[in-house]
C-alpha cells in the first residue's frame, strides 16, 4: 500500500470549483474531484498553521491546550509511527515555519525530507543593504517578514524558481523513483496559496482587471479598510496563485496516470484553513471570528479500496481524522490518545463520524458545529483570563518565550494525553480579539455566509451541551470553563 498527502496552505474551499464557484480557473481541481470522494462538511481543528500540523500528526486538538509549537514528548506521531513499523515516509515541503523555533520536531518524524526555501519572509537569501519597497503598506503590516520576502522575490525570476514548483517537481521525483516499491507515504506540501500572493504572471493575465494602485498582494491581519477596487485586485492576485496550485495539482494527476498509481495508491488533498478576502468586512485569520470562509475547508480522498470516485460525502470530518485513516490503511492500529476517526467507511459508504466537532485558537473563540449551526462561545471578560499554555516545548512561531514569561511558571498535573508526564503551566496572553465580537450562533443551512446571528436560546443551550461534551472529552483544562463562562 502506498499513499501521497498533497496539502495547500490556506486553500478556500469556496473558491474552487468543485464546491460551487464559476470564476476561478481549477480545471485540476474540478478533475481531482471526479476521481475521489468530496467532503462537503470537513472543519478545521486547531487553528492556525503549526497547531493544524500537530493535529495532522496526533490525531487530537491542539488549541485548548496550548498555542503555537513543536511537537511534544508525549505526542504520537502519525509520521513516526508509520516509519516504526516498516513504511517509508517522505517529506518534500516549502512551508517555512517548519524550520522556525516554532516549527521543530515536525520533518525529523519522517523517514527524509526536503526543505524548499524561498517562501514569504523565510530568511534565506542575505542582503545587508535595505531594499527599496514600492508598497508602503507592506512595511506598515510587518518590516522584517517584508523585507526578506522583497529580497528572496529578487531570486525567483522564472516560474521553475518559484518554490511551489520546486517542491512539487521534487514530490514529482519521489513517484517516479519509488513508484513500483510498496510501502510508503509521501507528503507533498507547499506554502502556497497562503499570501503574499505572488504568482508567476501567466496566471495573472487569467484574471484581467481594472487596477491602478501599488502593488498589493499582502493583505494586512485586521479589518478592512481598503478600496473595492483595492479588495477585488486582491481576490484576483489569490485567485492567480490559486490557478498556479491547480497546474499543479495537475501534474501530480498526471503523474499518477502515467505510472497507474491510482489501483494500489491513496491520495489526500487537502488544507489546514481558508482565509479572509474582504468577506465580513476582515482579511486574514487569527484575530476574528473563524467564519465558514476560514474553518469550513476542502477536503478531497482516493481510497483504492472502495474505489469511490465523483461522490460527495456528509459526515463530520476534521484534520485530527487524517491520521488515524493513514495508520489503519497501512494496517496499524490507533494509538488511544488519538481521538480522530478512520475514515474508511465513511469514503466508502457516508457513515456517519459523529454529532459534532470542536474548532478554535488558542484564547479565541471556543467553537462548535454540528454541520447545521455554528456555535462561537467567547471569553466572558475582555482580558481573556484565565489562560494558560501547557507545554513542555516553549515557543512560539519564530522565537523561544522569553525569560520574563518563564519566571512565574508551574508544573501542571499529567493530563489524560500526555501518558503521565507533568507539563509546563505558564501564564499566556492572547492577540485575538473574541471577546469584542462576543458569543455567536449561525445556522449556516439557512444563511451559509453567516450574516445573520441568531438568537436562539433552546438551540443555544442544545450547542453548549456538545460543546462541554467534547471539552471534557479532550480533557480541556478547567480555566477554558471559567474563561467561556460555563
Amino acid at each position: 500500500m502506498k499513499a501521497i498527502m498533497l496539502m495547500f496552505d490556506t486553500l478556500n474551499r469556496h473558491m474552487l470549483p468543485p464546491y460551487g464557484c464559476d470564476w476561478v480557473h481549477a480545471p485540476n481541481f474540478q478533475r481531482l474531484a471526479e476521481r475521489t470522494a468530496i467532503f462537503d462538511r470537513a472543519y478545521v481543528g486547531s487553528m492556525p498553521c503549526m497547531p493544524a500540523r500537530r493535529e495532522i500528526h496526533t490525531g487530537r486538538y491542539n488549541f485548548l491546550h496550548r498555542s503555537w509549537g513543536p511537537l511534544e514528548p508525549f505526542d504520537d506521531s502519525m509520521p513516526e509511527l508509520l516509519r516504526k513499523n516498516g513504511v517509508y515516509t517522505h517529506l518534500v515541503t516549502d512551508h517555512q515555519h517548519y524550520w522556525e523555533d516554532g516549527g521543530g520536531t515536525y520533518h525529523t518524524r519522517y523517514s527524509s525530507f526536503e526543505l524548499v526555501r524561498g517562501q514569504e519572509g523565510d530568511p534565506w537569501k542575505a542582503e545587508v543593504a535595505e531594499p527599496s519597497l514600492e508598497n508602503v503598506k507592506y512595511m506598515k503590516l510587518m518590516h522584517p517578514l517584508v523585507r526578506q520576502d522583497q529580497i528572496n522575490r529578487k531570486y525567483i525570476r522564472e516560474e521553475r524558481d518559484f518554490p511551489q514548483a520546486i517542491t512539487m517537481e521534487k514530490g514529482i521525483e519521489f513517484l517516479r523513483t519509488n513508484h513500483r516499491e510498496d510501502s510508503w507515504f509521501l507528503q507533498i506540501e507547499t506554502f502556497d496559496p497562503h499570501e503574499p500572493f505572488f504568482a508567476p504572471q501567466r496566471y495573472k493575465d487569467l484574471y484581467p482587471h481594472k487596477y491602478d494602485g501599488k502593488p498589493f498582494d499582502w493583505p494586512p491581519y485586521g479589518p478592512v479598510n481598503e478600496s473595492q477596487e483595492e479588495i477585488d485586485h486582491v481576490r484576483f492576485e489569490y485567485a492567480a496563485l490559486l490557478s498556479m496550485c491547480d497546474h499543479y495539482l495537475g501534474k501530480v494527476l498526471d503523474t499518477m496516470d502515467e505510472l497507474d498509481l491510482w489501483k494500489d495508491t491513496m491520495l489526500i488533498v487537502n488544507t489546514d484553513h481558508g482565509f479572509l478576502l474582504g468577506e465580513h468586512d476582515w482579511w486574514a485569520k487569527s484575530i476574528m471570528p473563524f467564519y465558514n470562509e476560514i474553518a469550513h475547508m476542502p477536503l478531497f480522498i482516493w481510497d483504492p479500496r472502495s474505489g469511490i470516485r465523483n461522490e460527495r460525502r456528509q459526515s463530520l470530518v476534521q484534520t485530527i481524522d487524517l491520521a488515524p485513516t493513514l495508520l489503519r490503511y497501512f494496517g496499524l492500529e490507533v494509538p488511544p490518545d488519538m481521538q480522530g476517526i478512520d475514515l474508511r467507511e465513511t469514503i466508502a459508504n457516508d457513515r456517519a463520524t459523529r454529532e459534532a466537532v470542536l474548532f478554535g485558537i488558542h484564547g479565541g473563540h471556543v467553537n462548535v458545529t454540528d454541520g447545521r449551526y455554528v456555535y462561537m462561545r467567547a471569553p466572558v471578560s475582555k482580558d481573556n483570563k484565565p489562560l494558560y499554555n501547557y507545554t513542555l516545548m516553549p515557543t512560539h512561531m519564530r522565537s523561544r518565550f522569553s525569560v520574563s514569561e518563564l519566571e512565574d511558571i508551574s508544573l501542571a498535573q499529567p493530563f489524560s494525553f500526555t501518558k503521565g508526564v507533568q507539563t509546563l503551566k505558564i501564564n499566556a496572553t492572547s492577540y485575538n480579539q473574541s471577546h469584542d465580537f462576543g458569543t455567536l450562533l449561525f445556522d449556516v443551512e439557512a444563511d451559509p455566509l453567516q450574516q445573520h446571528p441568531l438568537q436562539d436560546s433552546s438551540v443555544e443551550q442544545r450547542m453548549i451541551g456538545l460543546l462541554k461534551q467534547l471539552m471534557e472529552e479532550n480533557d480541556a483544562p478547567p480555566e477554558q470553563y471559567v474563561r467561556l463562562g460555563l
